[in-house]
């Protein structure tokens, strides 16, 4: 919105105008409103959920100091979405097909989450919206945002191809073969991957039995990795959402990452430098990053052990879903597995702990653990370590990983 009105401004050569022809500068904007929005406003929304009597139902897990968080309020997913939603309206460039993807997947998966989040609160029911309409709801975003990707004319990559010309020159008879470079935006459905030198891969090569063929069914190949990856991201997000402050401050941590990856993405020179895949008009996410960013760290002043607020599935499943989709957008989901490890490692955990215990239980009639307890978080809650240091050290890990998957731009 401001972009807009200070370009207007700009005919009337209003001062500093140009500011805001930077993305660096609309970034800066968007994680100082986001954390104000977050930290101050923030709290007034905590006061309505506790006079709402909006409270966390605790269910008895036999963890330590769990019903000291009995009646926090939650929901405060709200806060997240709002903190995100409105700089990205005040700065970002509201035409990009990014940032519009990017609002449509809060606002989508925010709604997802408030409905389990409703039903878990007002109707009492301690499960909450059905699993099956949890899943319903991601993969419909995953087919927007595959579809969009696939098939809008504005969601293309930059690639280099040399043409070969034969020209006559004045001096000789001879002709002369030169070779030029031309640079062309296209439509594709390839994406990267980390650690290899030739580290461009296409999700129609998944069909090379059909020849030719491949590239016009590709789409149905990349829509289905879109579906998967949305879903398997934004539940881990819900997974770990389990400690004060952890899905909140890794989270925060992975789009730190994912800014920087969209920026060098969308920045001709760097892109170039560095010799990553060329995305025109990513660089804008940067802006929507810096929101998201700014937001998550405001909620950490409330969400932080012990937290005043938790953000409930209204804030996690976003969370999670944004990750995702944000990784699609600048062809790097392919790097989720290191990047978003934590989530990984949680949702690992609990697919081990439940097919190991059917697999016990058929075999020997009575049911095994591999954990104390999954997710994996609570598992070193049962060890009796306590909660602060559990999610400080994940933390530390989600740090190295984001980190690890920075270099992986130039080790290969």
């Amino acid at each position: 919105m401001f972009y807009y009105l200070f370009q207007y401004l700009g005919e009337f050569d209003f001062p500093g105008w140009r500011l805001f022809q930077y993305i660096s500068f609309r970034s800066a904007m968007a994680i100082i409103f986001a954390l104000i929005i977050s930290a101050i406003y923030g709290k007034k929304v905590i006061t309505w959920l506790q006079k709402k009597q909006i409270g966390e139902t605790i269910r008895d897990l036999g963890l330590e100091g769990q019903y000291a968080k009995k009646g926090t309020p939650t929901m405060g997913g709200i806060i997240i979405i709002l903190s995100i939603v409105i700089p990205t309206l005040l700065f970002a460039k509201l035409e990009n097909i990014y940032i519009i993807l990017m609002l449509i997947s809060t606002l989508w998966m925010g709604v997802i989450g408030f409905l389990d989040d409703y039903i878990k609160v007002f109707k009492k029911n301690k499960e909450g919206l059905k699993g099956r309409f949890k899943i319903i709801g991601q993969v419909g975003l995953g087919l927007i945002v595959g579809i969009v990707l696939y098939f809008s004319d504005t969601a293309v990559i930059r690639e280099s191809r040399i043409v070969e010309n034969t020209v006559n020159t004045e001096l000789s008879a001879q002709t002369t073969g030169t070779v030029t470079i031309v640079n062309e935006d296209i439509k594709s459905t390839k994406t990267t991957i980390p650690f290899f030198k030739e580290n461009e891969f296409d999700y129609a090569d998944i069909l090379w039995f059909m020849g030719k063929d491949k590239y016009k069914w590709a789409w149905l190949v990349f829509v289905f990795a879109v579906i998967i990856i949305v879903t398997a991201v934004s539940n881990g997000a819900n997974m770990t959402d389990g400690l004060d402050g952890l899905a909140t401050g890794t989270s925060a941590i992975i789009v730190i990452t994912l800014a920087l990856l969209a920026y060098f993405s969308g920045n001709v020179i760097i892109s170039d430098y560095l010799n990553i895949m060329y995305l025109p008009h990513t660089g804008e996410l940067a802006v929507f990053a810096s929101a998201f960013i700014g937001a998550t760290i405001g909620f950490l002043w409330y969400n932080s052990f012990p937290a005043q607020v938790f953000m409930g599935d209204t804030g996690s499943l976003t969370l999670g879903g944004i990750i995702a989709v944000f990784a699609i957008i600048i062809r790097k989901e392919l790097l989720i597995p290191v990047l978003c490890g934590i989530f990984f490692i949680e949702n690992l955990s609990v697919m081990l702990q439940v097919g190991y215990f059917k697999y016990t239980k058929k075999k020997f009639g009575e049911g095994r653990r591999i954990f104390k307890m999954a997710p994996l978080h609570h598992h070193y809650q049962k060890m009796g370590i306590p909660e602060p240091k559990i999610v400080t050290r994940f933390w530390i890990v989600a740090i190295i990983l984001a980190v690890v998957s920075v270099i992986t731009l130039k080790i290969r």
